[in-house]
């Protein structure tokens, strides 16, 4: 009995965590090269959740349903950063003016994305069945397409490291987080990186959206609760540091799932009470710089 619930605690962690580490990637990302706390980040995950729930009720598989999410996510996220945060930063007296301004902005973005949600498709919860069966491991019964989602959820992670650290443009990008105008010196392009970071940081939240679509229910309202989870991620980790993000992402699916179990309702406290025991102890996260 006792082994069967620390399974299903460590499966928990695991799904929990894979997710949280691709929605924490795609804000670390977006925060640490162009330094924009990105308030709308979780509007991004539930249009790219109900996305794929409208297309796989249209007939076309979830997984197919990513060539469709991911490359829309990308340009509206680098369409946003060229448009709107770029004239933002070009007008702002100071870095800390422009993060302040940005952060503001990006609550009016999240608002309007929200609102565009409601007029498509209402706030019902909407779901499909996909992979809706379980498979046995050590006495305990686990869902195939929980399964499937920490599979895709970890190759996600692990291709996205490996882009940051094998690619000429994933160099360019840590160039870019770890010091600006030295990169900018070396011939980066900042404005273009940040700008497709803010691309990249959009495909991850659809990605997620995907995933969180295949397991649980959704409806328009879901974003704002995303958000909050991948800022505590990225402060946990440390802000604008991937690793960080990724190694957060599962310890604070560990904790979810361990305070889940006992009960649902206390997840979100125990995650709260995290961050501000780390605040106080290690204030620049578990990797942070």
């Amino acid at each position: 009995m006792i082994i069967t619930t620390i399974l299903n605690i460590v499966i928990g962690g695991l799904i929990m965590g894979g997710i949280y580490a691709i929605i924490s990637m795609g804000l670390s990302i977006q925060y640490g090269v162009a330094r924009i706390l990105n308030v709308s980040h979780g509007e991004i995950i539930m249009f790219g959740a109900l996305l794929t729930w409208a297309l796989q009720s249209s007939g076309v598989h979830p997984m197919l349903a990513l060539l469709i999410g991911c490359p829309a996510a990308f340009i509206v996220g680098f369409v946003l950063h060229r448009t709107i945060y770029k004239r933002l930063k070009d007008i702002s007296p100071t870095q800390g003016a422009f993060e302040g301004n940005a952060m503001l902005v990006s609550f009016g973005i999240m608002y309007v994305l929200a609102n565009i949600a409601m007029m498509i498709w209402g706030n019902q919860q909407k779901g499909y069945s996909f992979m809706a069966y379980a498979v046995n491991f050590a006495g305990t019964s686990i869902p195939v397409n929980r399964l499937f989602v920490l599979v895709i959820a970890l190759i996600v992670s692990v291709l996205f490291y490996l882009f940051l650290t094998r690619s000429r443009l994933g160099k360019s990008i840590r160039a870019a987080s770890q010091d600006a105008t030295a990169a900018m010196m070396m011939g980066v392009k900042i404005n273009r990186v940040a700008a497709i970071c803010f691309g990249i940081g959009a495909v991850l939240a659809a990605i997620a959206g995907a995933l969180i679509s295949m397991i649980y229910q959704v409806n328009t309202t879901i974003g704002l609760g995303y958000t909050v989870i991948a800022i505590i991620v990225v402060v946990l980790g440390g802000m604008g540091s991937v690793p960080g993000s990724m190694l957060g992402g599962f310890i604070l699916g560990f904790i979810g799932s361990a305070v889940s179990y006992k009960d649902p309702s206390l997840s979100m406290v125990a995650y709260y009470l995290i961050i501000m025991v780390l605040l106080l102890v290690k204030p620049k996260g578990l990797l942070g710089r």
